[in-house]
């Protein structure tokens, strides 16, 4: 067998005895489609209360992927400890040891980590846009609706490469605890919080979280200079930067 294919099954014999990372992919879904839908219930029971503006450019799928917002922070929290159990166990010294060449160990790592996100991260969104969407009653879309589709699946993708995101940002770091530290409160607060700060929205609209939140849109911000496209490319900007960031430092430095 090559190395790169021992290379994967090792890490999925990782990832799937590991409790913590099941029951993080578990929680990202749970969490997305329970509040996913909670906003949806109320959106609906609140719809007579809008504006005609705001009636025009409700956005429905978008409502019922709100969810992502407290999904993100479990996907977030899976890439960290796929990275960051690693470090704290030690047992990435026997795991550079098995696999010498870092980067089959780390592309491996990364590949099977992703497979598994992308796989739970397509069931949560599908599953989140079908809870919300009859949530919504009278006021749902459907997936054959303009740019509907395309937002599922851009929702999924996002939760995704957040997780992919995340585990560079660990293999930089060395630590899941920093990494959390890092990650949670930035993307759970500091960026909500910029976004509102009139000096910073030109700078915060090109972070990960921004940039994601434009992929799951149907009804696009004016105030956003780019669409779904644009965020997926600031997205795997971001992600490409992370992932390099993170396999320079495992390179170069000892375990």
């Amino acid at each position: 067998m090559s190395a790169p294919a021992a290379t994967l099954r090792s890490e999925w014999a990782k990832l799937t005895t590991v409790r913590s990372t099941g029951w993080t992919l578990f929680a990202a879904f749970a969490v997305t489609v329970a509040f996913g839908t909670l906003v949806s219930a109320l959106s609906n029971s609140d719809y007579d209360k809008l504006s005609e503006q705001e009636k025009l450019s409700f956005d429905a799928a978008g409502t019922s992927f709100t969810g992502g917002l407290l999904g993100q922070l479990a996907m977030i929290a899976f890439g960290v400890m796929v990275i960051g159990s690693e470090y704290s166990t030690g047992s990435i010294r026997s795991s550079l040891a098995a696999v010498p060449r870092r980067g089959v160990f780390y592309l491996g790592k990364v590949t099977v980590a992703t497979g598994a996100a992308l796989a739970v991260s397509l069931a949560t969104t599908f599953v989140t846009f079908f809870a919300g969407q009859a949530a919504l009653g009278s006021h749902s879309t459907t997936l054959g609706a303009d740019n509907v589709l395309r937002a599922t699946f851009g929702a999924a993708l996002y939760m995704t490469l957040m997780a992919v995101f995340s585990m560079g940002v660990a293999t930089m770091l060395r630590s899941s605890i920093v990494s959390m530290g890092v990650l949670m409160p930035f993307f759970f607060l500091v960026t909500q919080i910029l976004a509102s700060v009139p000096g910073a929205k030109k700078v915060v609209r090109y972070l990960p979280d921004q940039a994601g939140a434009a992929m799951v849109r149907v009804v696009p911000k004016e105030d956003l200079p780019y669409g779904a496209g644009g965020g997926l490319l600031i997205m795997l900007a971001w992600v490409a930067a992370a992932l390099l960031g993170g396999y320079l430092v495992l390179r170069n430095r000892d375990a």
